[in-house]
């Protein structure tokens, strides 16, 4: 079984800026990508960013420039900086990894609880 948890979201003013974090932990056997979506009331869960292990990203358009995918193979975990935030990137943030635990027997994906996230003055 893998955890994920989170942290990071909170409270901030147009222009400000939040670094999201996810732990990945448990029985991990192997991670082909991690990365982030966010999901508002009433709308789908969009894709904000992902990364591979190998380290290629890939960003929605609406937050290219402003937000920063990174992660740390060794502790299993992943991180979203964002800068220049907008009240329109206010959402909930949720983790996504795609792997396997020693239990599996195929790669799925495993998610977060969500963090909220809200840019307001």
């Amino acid at each position: 079984q893998v955890q994920l948890v989170e942290s990071g979201g909170g409270l901030v003013q147009p222009g400000g800026s939040l670094r999201l974090s996810c732990a990945a932990s448990g029985s991990i056997h192997s991670i082909n990508a991690m990365g982030w979506y966010r999901q508002a009331p009433g709308k789908q869960r969009e894709l904000v960013a992902r990364i591979t292990s190998g380290g290629i990203t890939n960003y929605a358009d609406s937050v290219k420039g402003r937000f920063t995918i990174s992660r740390d193979n060794a502790k299993n975990t992943v991180y979203l900086q964002m800068n220049s935030l907008k009240p329109e990137d206010t959402d909930v943030y949720y983790c996504n990894v795609d792997g396997r635990s020693y239990s599996d027997y195929y790669h799925r994906s495993y998610w977060g609880q969500g963090t909220q996230v809200t840019v307001s003055s």
